[in-house]
């Protein structure tokens, strides 16, 4: 699993705990077999508790919570994601900096 991916699965799941992996899939663009392997492992590595709960439409359905770990883990990979996308962004920043004076230098009117 890639850090984005825990990343947006953590954040999904502490935004809604209920959700079902089959709405978590498609929320995320993943295959519901993905979402399964992921959850998974995040309960495997103690990031997630799974409990049962009873649900009219289903016999039984799933509550992920994040656990004390969890929580921990989601706030350094949130830090970790949010370093990667400022890096990406001045990156894009730059280039366009760079198009746009190449253009001003051919004479180009970017007005």
């Amino acid at each position: 699993m890639t850090e984005d991916s825990e990343y947006t699965l953590l954040k999904l799941l502490e935004l809604n705990p209920q959700a079902t992996q089959r709405e978590i899939a498609s929320e995320m663009g993943v295959s519901l077999g993905k979402v399964n392997y992921c959850v998974q492992a995040l309960v495997a590595k103690g990031l997630v508790k799974a409990t049962n709960f009873k649900n009219s439409q289903r016999k039984a359905a799933y509550a992920y919570l994040l656990t004390p770990k969890g929580i921990t883990a989601k706030a350094a990979i949130s830090l970790r994601y949010l370093r990667r996308k400022v890096q990406e962004y001045e990156a894009i920043k730059a280039e366009i900096e760079e198009l746009e004076s190449d253009l001003v230098a051919q004479g180009v009117d970017l007005g």
